[in-house]
């Protein structure tokens, strides 16, 4: 079973040291997503529809608002991967054009080979993890930002994109489907009548599911289901006492299992397990 080893919030977005042993569902995050492999076995990540090697070699870049999934394979050993789900907006808060963070053509290439400089900036921040001590959040997100840029510099389109003077959500581009967004995320405590919004934006369902998929790479149910984690997220680094049957109702779920079955199978550990980890560092950008 898979499992939430540390949690960290906050500005920065979500750093997470999690053991892999199961699969998560195709998902995307608002976040641009970083997956270094800290100890265990070589795995994959499928990106842009191709496994992309996780190796003491490799990094796997994923965009924000792109499509990804884990699919453990039977027999296969287990993997301790670090996770960074990196807001735009603390990226930004160091430099501004850094907000292009937040479209889901950053990075270039979904898997990077990581030179010794670069292996050597993210087994720092590893090892940090890994010690379960208190770190201090000056030195954290010193790291951090070190480690980001650094891969920023060499495998994203950081400096194109601002020359162009594009702006930071380009998936979105489309007035239709930026209006069918806000709606969706408006409300992901429900299940939201696609048809209804579909109708609010102009277009006939078939017309909505097919522009929606063609211009964002993603089904309008993911965009929810992002909705429905971020909020989950917030909550679970808000609330240390509250009970996870409150959010479940807060969120639609019908019961707390069906919540707690949807969570592990975006993020790969319970909501509980994951609560019980979460060190918050100062007021997050969620």
């Amino acid at each position: 079973m898979s499992s939430a080893l540390r949690i960290l919030h906050g500005a920065f977005g979500r750093v997470a040291l999690l053991g892999m042993d199961e699969s998560l569902v195709p998902h995307a995050h608002s976040e641009c997503h970083v997956l270094l492999k800290a100890s265990g076995g070589d795995t994959f990540f499928s990106v842009r529809n191709t496994q992309q090697p996780l190796t003491d070699q490799t990094a796997v870049l994923i965009n924000a608002w792109e499509p990804h999934y884990y699919d453990h394979q039977k027999g296969a050993s287990d993997t301790v991967i670090l996770a960074l789900y990196i807001d735009p907006n603390w990226l930004a808060s160091h430099k501004q054009t850094l907000s292009l963070s937040s479209r889901p053509d950053f990075f270039t290439q979904p898997c990077i080979q990581l030179t010794p400089h670069l292996r050597a900036k993210a087994d720092l921040l590893i090892s940090e993890v890994l010690s379960f001590e208190t770190i201090f959040p000056d030195r954290l997100e010193d790291i951090l930002f070190d480690l980001m840029i650094s891969i920023i510099e060499g495998h994203s389109d950081w400096h194109h994109l601002s020359r162009m003077s594009v702006y930071a959500e380009g998936c979105f581009h489309d007035a239709r489907i930026r209006k069918a967004k806000k709606l969706i995320l408006e409300s992901p405590q429900g299940d939201r009548d696609m048809e209804a919004i579909a109708r609010e934006c102009g277009l006939s369902r078939a017309q909505f599911f097919a522009l929606f998929k063609k211009t964002t790479g993603m089904t309008p149910q993911m965009l929810a289901n992002i909705g429905k984690m971020q909020l989950a997220f917030q909550w679970l680094s808000a609330n240390r006492s509250c009970t996870l049957g409150n959010l479940s109702d807060s969120l639609g779920f019908s019961s707390q299992g069906h919540f707690t079955r949807f969570f592990r199978r975006h993020i790969g550990a319970s909501p509980s397990q994951y609560h019980r980890t979460i060190d918050v560092y100062g007021s997050e950008i969620l």
